[in-house]
């Protein structure tokens, strides 16, 4: 479907005196009139914007503006200079996600305006307002005043028109985006990463968040006073937290809008802000899932480093191979395969060289053993935070990926917050923040070095995601949040809320990388997981990622070949998706339709209480009979006993006629299979 543009109004008032006197506010709404906003100018000549939602006020006129490092602030003695509307209406499809095709309707709103000081700085703010949200920008043209621009900070405000609950994580620590979501009202959120979901008294819920994020700094929101939040930006290097030269953008800010936490899910406002795909042909890349040379590293019973407990040996890799080969899986994984291990590598990754295989890891013998058994490997590109020395090896790191069979690599950032290397090309060091203006450069470069080597990656320690898999659409998945990885490590496990937390938070910025399928359910010194057995099957549907990681050994999947069934049945990309109920934090339930087949799967997870969760199958094709294979949670299931491994698995027959009445037990899930009868 092409694009359909029309101008439906062209305000074009001129800075004469009786415009400039009226100042009446300049208002819009989506196409379908749900969403509105309006801005307006004060006596001072401050620029502030509302928006509501159904006629009910979600944000209260909100402060725009900037700070600068050099230059005079942006905030009073503006004016409206004219204003823009227009519609779009397209339907474009993704070459692999949750959903094949995407509507993106929006009405668009631009608002020019000038300051009437001697430096008569212009901008224009545009809006996009769509039936489920609003994102908007600030646009600066290329002028005379601001041919160099030294950004402090912006004066942008989101100020709710009521308190809530929010659920956000802390900005600015060490330990980046890897922090357990709080849960508080509103008017007690301090300074959060977004996206921030919010539930306003009324039930009402937003999500906060930003899109587009190329060449600025990531927004954090610090609470000012009551409930109103104002963007904070990630420091740079330098005084200034971004720096611009001509005519630039800022990121998208976005507001979701939703009746309840389902719709919060369900938008494609994200990914509509985005640019298309600047890559064209990515068909080479192919989603699935893959096992890892990893847990036993996680679990500290093998090294990264060369020496005894070297996990990636030749030996160990082969049998990685033969288990992915027997099990349908397409990669593995394999972690501390190359040299620049030894050593303290945390925020130190200057040995690191991915060209270079240690002695005892035989890259030729493996790259011809998994092409015979129809495996690839995956790289896992390990910065240890010196990313200059990764972009000084981007031509040969991803040639040598391409040249040993490799559709995607690994990449990470271990190193904490605002300790990032960089070097320019005199000579000259700096540390960054992994969210800053200089990174969200660095990460674009990534994803265009490794398409010229038809390479995709998955990054760890990451930049947050803003939707830009639209645009680079090599960059398939991001890790971003505590995966995993904490429930191996004896203190500080994931609770049982934690991913039904995430679905309604983190999993908004896209894909995710959280390793699930820990089938043992044992982590170091054999700690308990605090799950059941059949939530970690419900993760593969929950939780998505084109790349899905088998986290666990081959050892322990032998010892569940049933559970193992669905590990192997389940895909990894989505013709469709449906929420079917859930609550931030108690629970959450999904349905998807795989691609290029009429298979669905369901999936859910509960927190540490139990749940009996009824839905409607009403999604599957009427007229058709399903085979439903359903894995759930025994009837004496709990995370909290050795009854975590108690699972039920039951066929049935079911139509789109019918519904489900499913328990969930504490710390628990379900997976269904559902399946055209024969």
């Amino acid at each position: 479907m092409k694009p359909i543009r029309f101008a439906l109004g062209l305000g074009l008032a001129l800075a004469s005196a009786p415009a400039l006197a009226q100042q009446a506010p300049v208002t819009a709404s989506s196409p379908d009139g749900t969403v509105s906003v309006s801005l307006t100018i004060d006596g001072d000549g401050r620029a502030a914007y509302a928006v509501t939602r159904k006629g009910k006020p979600i944000i209260a006129p909100s402060r725009l503006g900037f700070l600068f490092t050099d230059e005079a602030k942006i905030d009073r003695r503006l004016t409206v200079t004219g204003q823009e509307v227009r519609d779009f209406d397209e339907t474009w499809t993704q070459p692999w996600g949750e959903w094949a095709n995407i509507r993106n309707r929006y009405r668009e709103l631009k608002v020019h305006l000038k300051e009437t000081t001697a430096l008569a700085r212009v901008f224009t703010v545009t809006f996009r307002l769509y039936e489920d949200g609003v994102g908007f920008r600030y646009e600066f043209p290329n002028q005379p005043n601001m041919a160099k621009t030294n950004v402090a900070d912006e004066l942008t405000e989101f100020a709710f028109a009521q308190d809530g609950t929010a659920w956000w994580k802390p900005a600015f620590l060490w330990n980046r985006e890897e922090y357990l979501y709080n849960k508080t009202p509103l008017s007690s959120v301090s300074t959060a990463d977004t996206p921030v979901t919010i539930k306003l008294a009324d039930g009402t819920h937003v999500a906060l968040h930003e899109a587009a994020l190329v060449d600025y700094s990531g927004m954090a929101v610090t609470r000012t006073e009551g409930t109103t939040l104002r963007a904070n930006l990630t420091p740079g290097a330098g005084e200034a937290k971004v720096r611009k030269t001509g005519a630039w953008n800022t990121p998208w800010r976005t507001l979701i809008i939703a009746d309840d936490a389902p719709g919060i899910y369900q938008s494609h406002l994200m990914l509509n802000l985005n640019e298309p795909n600047k890559l064209g042909d990515v068909s080479w890349f192919k989603p699935g899932k893959f096992a890892g040379v990893w847990w036993n590293m996680i679990k500290g019973e093998w090294s990264w480093a060369r020496g005894p407990k070297h996990g990636a040996t030749t030996a160990n890799v082969k049998a990685y191979i033969d288990f992915a080969a027997a099990n349908g899986i397409p990669h593995v994984l394999v972690e501390g395969w190359n040299v620049g291990w030894d050593g303290d590598w945390f925020g130190n990754g200057w040995d690191m060289d991915f060209a270079k295989p240690t002695e005892d890891f035989d890259i030729k013998a493996l790259a011809a053993y998994a092409k015979k058994k129809g495996v690839r490997l995956i790289g896992h590109h390990e910065t240890g935070g010196a990313a200059t020395h990764y972009e000084n090896q981007f031509d040969k790191a991803f040639k040598f990926a391409a040249d040993n069979g490799y559709m995607v690599v690994k990449t990470g950032y271990v190193t904490d917050a605002g300790q990032i290397e960089r070097v320019d090309p005199d000579g000259k060091k700096y540390r960054e923040w992994h969210e800053g203006q200089w990174m969200s450069n660095h990460f674009i470069r990534v994803a265009q070095a490794a398409a010229k080597y038809r390479i995709a990656f998955d990054s760890h320690e990451p930049i947050k995601g803003t939707g830009l898999q639209r645009t680079y659409p090599n960059w398939v998945a991001r890790e971003g949040m505590r995966g995993m990885e904490y429930n191996a490590w004896l203190g500080g496990k994931n609770p049982p809320e934690h991913e039904a937390n995430l679905v309604f938070t983190r999993m908004l910025e896209g894909p995710m990388d959280f390793t699930p399928g820990v089938l043992s359910l044992k982590g170091a010194e054999n700690s308990d997981l605090l799950s059941t057995v059949a939530k970690q099957l419900a993760l593969y549907v929950v939780i998505y990622s084109p790349v899905q990681m088998l986290a666990d050994t081959p050892e322990n999947y032998a010892k569940f070949p049933a559970e193992m069934k669905f590990i192997r049945d389940v895909p990894t990309d989505w013709q469709e998706t449906r929420v079917l109920n859930g609550e931030i934090g108690d629970y959450f339930t999904i349905a998807r339709k795989e691609r290029g087949g009429e298979g669905w799967y369901v999936g859910a997870v509960g927190d540490e209480n139990a749940h009996t969760i009824a839905f409607k199958l009403d999604f599957l094709t009427p007229g058709k009979r399903y085979k439903a294979e359903i894995y759930r949670d025994g009837d004496d299931a709990d995370y909290r006993t050795d009854k975590r491994h108690s699972i039920a698995i039951e066929s049935k027959v079911l139509t789109s006629a019918d519904s489900l009445t499913m328990r969930i037990a504490p710390g628990g899930g379900f997976a269904i299979r559902l399946v055209p009868a024969k």
